[in-house]
């Protein structure tokens, strides 16, 4: 029995983060790049209450699945964050498949990169302990493919609906903002006091 996916695809950010649950889900079987890259939302993840399926799967056209899980894993060390999904991460790795197709020096940077982590750990960088792997993302600050990882990153990987559902940012709003929905969502400060609070304003 095929299981229905979640097809990990670039974001326009565009709309609420309810938008997620209106993601149309795909097939394992429809899934033809050259490397695919899966993984499972957690249960408790804010992320699978709001998807239609907890199965997610990337398509890469310049990456086999072992690339990107490199990048993948890299791309974690440069920015953790406790709890969220690699769903979200593999956005950075879509990101980077894109600029590897449009030019191959980026291409080229990319899978030498993954070659150098793997010779590092003599066959395959993704069985060193996470400390080790820690150590080695820093030795290669610097590095083209550090930067050409980070410089994406910075920005796939904060500007989509799946992470404004994890941080708890609302989305896009239009024109009407945030005054009258989500405008005082912070719960972990004290209401001020009604004195200080300023007017209200009104609508035209």
């Amino acid at each position: 029995m095929k299981r229905a996916v979640i097809p990990i695809q670039a974001d326009d950010c565009r709309g609420p983060v309810e938008s997620i649950a209106a993601i149309r889900l795909t097939r394992r079987s429809l899934l033809k790049g050259a490397g695919i890259l899966t993984g499972t939302l957690a249960v408790s993840s804010t992320l699978a209450m709001v998807a239609p399926s907890r199965v997610w799967a990337l398509e890469m056209s310049s990456f086999d699945a072992h690339q990107g899980a490199v990048i993948l894993a890299f791309t974690r060390h440069l920015y953790p964050h406790k709890g969220l999904e690699d769903a979200v991460y593999a956005l950075v790795v879509k990101a980077l498949d894109q600029k590897a197709k449009a030019d191959s020096a980026n291409r080229k940077t990319l899978l030498a990169g993954v070659k150098r982590l793997d010779g590092i750990a003599g066959t395959n960088w993704l069985k060193r302990s996470a400390s080790l792997q820690a150590v080695d993302v820093a030795s290669m600050e610097g590095d083209p493919f550090f930067e050409l990882v980070r410089s994406t990153a910075v920005v796939s990987l904060y500007s989509n609906t799946m992470a404004y559902a994890h941080f708890g940012y609302g989305g896009e709003e239009g024109d009407g903002g945030y005054l009258h929905k989500g405008f005082d969502d912070l719960a972990w400060l004290p209401n001020p006091p009604a004195e200080d609070s300023g007017p209200i304003p009104q609508d035209s």
